[in-house]
């Protein structure tokens, strides 16, 4: 029995199709609000605030510092979300649970 040799395939492909493969890949597209969240929620914000999870059915958790800032982004949460779901394709951040907690020290680049 001979074996047919294949091309290597790049490796970003093949964790893409695995991923679609076992309906993972919308699941990913969702989580990339936690990486872009300073750029869609503006530096004030992404100052006090820190994402921590999404769950399957679409809720965003996010550390706050205060609840002062807790009570302000729950009154913006409506505007929030929109900036959130902009992104054409990526399954919908359907609501934001705020959470009391000490920041940790934030380290640029």
């Amino acid at each position: 029995m001979t074996e047919r040799k294949r091309k290597p395939e790049v490796l970003g492909q093949v964790v893409a199709s695995w991923l679609g493969t076992r309906g993972l890949a919308e699941r990913v597209e969702q989580a990339t609000v936690i990486p872009e969240w300073s750029g869609l929620v503006g530096p004030q914000i992404a100052a006090v605030t820190t994402p921590q999870s999404i769950t399957s059915n679409g809720t965003l958790y996010v550390q706050v510092t205060t609840n002062s800032w807790m009570n302000e982004l729950s009154l913006l949460e409506p505007e929030l979300l929109r900036s959130l779901n902009a992104k054409a394709g990526r399954k919908a951040i359907r609501k934001i649970r705020w959470v009391i907690g000490k920041m940790e020290e934030r380290r640029s680049g």
